[in-house]
């Protein structure tokens, strides 16, 4: 198995980087998705040009969330744990689905509106269009995903797994925000056809 040697070596340096720097590693690592997953979002899933604007935003709220995330999973890593492995695991879903998930969610889908320059009535709306089914589709992914990290996966790599995993996640947020946003203009487009429109007075003044 000599030839599989040069195969670990990316995930020892990985491992001894967030050893001596963690947080700066977390940070590094979640740009690094966060980009990609965006920028596979507009490539992939959109015809559009490319939106530097959109790729700006997207680091914007990884960065600030990289440290908050990071922390969390380890909180999670370090509690809960039974002597029924099954039960850990278990309730580790439940208790990220339950609460992270949804907490997220709509960080990012408000963020993205936000910094796109929406009001807040319009992030609001955002969030609702956004959130039930993103949290909904979570679920056919992220309880399998937790389950195998945190049963085959050691702790300092955990993170660099869920990132290759999260890069398809992104792309699908990245893909709903935009959905989000273009369904929204279109009905702001049909208010503004409908609305009604005042004809100007043609009365003459009073003598």
């Amino acid at each position: 198995m000599a030839w599989i040697e040069p195969l670990k070596e990316p995930f020892r340096a990985y491992g001894r980087m967030q050893h001596r720097s963690p947080y700066m590693t977390q940070l590094s690592t979640t740009l690094i998705i966060y980009f990609l997953g965006d920028l596979s979002a507009q490539k992939v899933a959109s015809e559009e040009p490319y939106d530097p604007s959109r790729g700006l935003r997207a680091l914007v709220i990884g960065g600030i969330s990289s440290i908050p995330n990071y922390k969390w999973f380890m909180f999670l890593g370090n509690h809960f744990n039974y002597k029924s492995h099954a039960a850990s695991i278990a309730t580790k879903i439940v208790i990220n689905q339950t609460f992270f998930t949804p907490c997220f969610n709509t960080y990012f889908f408000g963020m993205q509106s936000l910094l796109s320059g929406q009001s807040l009535e319009q992030t609001k709306q955002r969030v609702i269009d956004t959130v039930p089914v993103s949290w909904r589709n979570s679920w056919k992914l992220w309880p399998a995903v937790t389950a195998f990290s945190f049963t085959f996966v050691a702790p300092q790599y955990r993170s660099v797994f869920a990132g290759v995993i999260a890069i398809g996640w992104q792309t699908y947020l990245s893909w709903l925000n935009m959905k989000a946003q273009k369904e929204e203009d279109e009905r702001a487009a049909t208010s503004a056809a409908t609305a009604p429109v005042t004809a100007p007075s043609t009365a003459l003044p009073a003598a």
